[in-house]
């Protein structure tokens, strides 16, 4: 299939971008991977993730793109910021940051027409032994997933080597939220699942633009999403850790378009 203002989409309906469509991903995820990059000392004790995500605000604007997130389906934040239990979404307020809060944020980014979407782990203080190993089986579970990509592999060979990883080590992925496809909009097929069967799903071509971003639980993998409508934390209270990149399939595997200009992409770097 061809469509004739976004080049060819596969009977699955996901995009194959062409040659030069990944500069553009590259500078929209460069900018979103520098401002994760530059919010870092300002993760504290004391800190407010509302004053973060001003923060945060204040670098797009200065950097003349846009917030993806400013405006979508009425989210008025430039950031998510998901603190502890909380899975994902979670929405900048007035909570103040305790030591050993470990939270993801979450930065979505509009460069000349292209999105880039990345997020990761911070610790505000001193890192708790369960929490460091929490965000190391979830660092480490995403890296899996990006190795499982080339031409050729399916959708279920990135779940599988994601969920396989959590689950060796006594962990849970989890379900109710996935990975997406992206590029010149924020959200498109395919659904990208963390877990899943080796050889099932769509087939990876070259030139397919998307997020994989695995959200994994100490605890079960059950989620719930409160009264605001937006904020998911654990139904157990257990802790939860997300590390995502936005990514593009290359002849010979992924290419990251999202990568830590500082090389902090995890918290314990730099």
């Amino acid at each position: 299939m061809y469509d004739q203002h976004r080049g060819r989409v596969t009977k699955d309906g996901i995009r194959i971008h062409e040659d030069a469509d990944f500069a553009g991903m590259r500078k929209a995820g460069a900018l979103a991977a520098r401002i994760l990059d530059e919010i870092a000392p300002h993760v504290a004790p004391g800190q407010t993730t509302g004053a973060l995500d001003a923060l945060i605000e204040g670098m797009i604007d200065e950097a003349g793109a846009k917030s993806a997130t400013i405006g979508y389906k009425g989210y008025q934040h430039a950031s998510c910021i998901s603190v502890n239990h909380v899975v994902c979404h979670g929405i900048p307020s007035d909570k103040v940051l305790k030591d050993g809060d470990i939270l993801n944020i979450d930065v979505t980014v509009i460069v000349d027409g292209w999105y880039g979407d990345t997020s990761r782990m911070y610790v505000a203080g001193k890192l708790s032994r369960k929490a460091e190993r929490l965000l190391q089986v979830t660092h480490d579970a995403l890296m899996k997933g990006i190795e499982a990509v080339r031409p050729g592999a399916t959708f279920g060979d990135i779940g599988h080597a994601i969920q396989a990883f959590v689950e060796a080590h006594r962990m849970s992925v989890v379900r109710d939220f996935c990975g997406h496809g992206l590029g010149r909009v924020f959200h498109a097929p395919p659904n990208v699942l963390h877990y899943g069967r080796s050889g099932a799903g769509a087939v990876l071509e070259e030139g397919m633009f998307f997020t994989i971003e695995p959200m994994v639980n100490l605890g079960r993998p059950d989620t719930k999403v409160l009264a605001d409508d937006w904020t998911a934390v654990t139904r157990d209270k257990s802790l939860s850790a997300q590390f995502e990149h936005s990514i593009g399939v290359t002849a010979t595997g992924a290419e990251i378009f999202t990568p830590s200009p500082k090389g902090l992409f995890h918290p314990t770097w730099g």
